[in-house]
């Protein structure tokens, strides 16, 4: 049977090396090497073109079903005391309406997809600030060039890019708000300063706090001039933490400038979104077939190992609890802190990974699918040594190959590169329905 990924053979040292160091000055992949674990795979994985386009519709049905979720989400706030947010963003919600975005606004969705003993499942879906442009574009245009039976699934920057340009003409403004303390996030909104630059447009790479705000528009501080569009790649749920000068409640207040993911987004960022289905009219087919059980870490009795614990504003796979996985002793912190703070946490149905075995060791993939206003955009891949996706995993350039998979490269050393897996390609089921849990 035929996995839904192979292999490929890894480059060799010195064609590797080279690449790294374009990725790392071309692409500004300013953290190669973490400790002492390369993150970049020298090795890229690739997809049978029918993978790839079934991925893909599922990601744009999620989206669709995710941003309608959120408008009706907007109309309905006392639902919102449910996902696990921040008290003084609940706050700020309760004494102004939720914005919703507007028709100028741009959505960049990544739902990170997993193969399982049930088929293809999703684990979350990144709504509020998506990262992996890097890796997703530059890195795997740059793998691809060595790969001439495959090629990149699409480049999530460039369409970004191209997407911003659309909305407001050449020469705009554009502030890439981000935490500038933070080399992994400067790097990230570095390499979009350059997509955009090459477009005509002027980005700014500033802090929240060097933002003005003026009769509902973004101002540069330090300028002072207009912003015509607003990239937040800052976590919506870090906000409050801002001194109150900052104004950092404007963001969640209507605003005339367009933006990339209006603060709404954190409504279905939460891993509690699925505890606020039941009170929706909006139908989530794709959601719900996708989507491991999830409920209430009340429901949930000890260390029961087929259930995983996630934080609700969890992000990079932080201080998720897997029994067999995650440290004794930091399962204990885990376990402790949903006991007490049960209702900033949720419990999800552990699923069965199938692990793609290699020449180095057992890996177990992550295929992250970016949607853009809605259409499929690239793929961020990551790959772990043990079934949890976290700061640890190493980036893989994922390529799609326009051949059968059985006469490809992939195929020629099957000795050495190993597939588990079966090939439907239909989404198998993820237990009960998180209502009839609570029932």
């Amino acid at each position: 049977m035929n996995a839904p990924w192979k292999a490929l053979l890894p480059l060799d040292a010195a064609t590797f090396a080279d690449m790294r160091l374009q990725t790392i000055f071309d692409c500004c992949k300013w953290d190669p090497q973490v400790a002492d674990v390369a993150t970049l795979a020298n090795f890229p994985l690739l997809l049978d073109a029918d993978v790839w386009r079934s991925l893909a519709m599922l990601a744009e049905q999620l989206a669709q079903e995710t941003i309608a979720a959120e408008q009706e989400l907007c109309q309905q706030p006392k639902l919102i005391g449910q996902l696990g947010l921040p008290r003084s963003i609940q706050q700020q919600w309760q004494r102004s309406p939720i914005a919703a975005g507007t028709e100028q606004d741009l959505r960049v969705i990544r739902f990170d997809f997993h193969y399982t003993t049930e088929g293809w499942q999703i684990s979350e879906a990144n709504t509020d600030v998506p990262s992996g442009y890097i890796e997703a574009s530059g890195f795997t245009q740059l793998m691809a060039a060595h790969y001439p039976e495959a090629s990149a699934p699409g480049d999530p920057a460039a369409t970004l890019a191209q997407a911003i340009l659309q909305t407001v003409g050449t020469g705009a403004t554009i502030a890439l708000v981000h935490a500038t303390a933070y080399t992994d996030d400067r790097q990230v909104m570095t390499y979009l300063a350059k997509h955009l630059k090459q477009l005509g447009l002027q980005p700014h790479l500033i802090s929240p706090a060097q933002l003005q705000w003026r009769q509902k528009r973004p101002w540069l501080l330090t300028e002072p001039v207009p912003i015509d569009f607003l990239y937040r790649f800052f976590p919506a749920e870090w906000l409050p933490n801002l001194p109150r000068a900052c104004g950092w409640r404007q963001f969640f207040r209507e605003t005339v400038t367009p933006q990339c993911n209006p603060t709404c987004a954190l409504l279905s960022q939460s891993k509690r979104f699925p505890l606020v289905w039941e009170s929706l009219k909006t139908p989530l087919p794709t959601w719900r077939s996708l989507l491991p059980e999830t409920c209430d870490p009340r429901q949930v009795r000890g260390a029961d190992p087929n259930w995983v614990l996630k934080p609700a504003l969890g992000r990079v796979g932080a201080d998720i609890g897997m029994v067999g996985v995650t440290a004794p002793e930091q399962w204990q912190t885990i376990q402790r802190s949903a006991r007490q703070h049960p209702t900033q946490w949720v419990a999800q149905r552990r699923f069965e990974l199938l692990p793609l075995i290699t020449a180095i060791g057992a890996f177990y993939p992550c295929l992250g699918i970016y949607t853009v206003n809605g259409r499929s955009a690239g793929i961020y891949g990551r790959m772990s040594r043990q079934p949890l996706i976290n700061e640890q995993a190493q980036d893989v350039a994922v390529l799609i190959n326009s051949q059968s998979l059985s006469t490809t490269r992939a195929s020629c050393n099957q000795e050495t590169f190993l597939q588990f897996g079966h090939p439907t390609m239909q989404p198998g089921p993820v237990g009960q329905n998180p209502s009839r849990l609570r029932s």
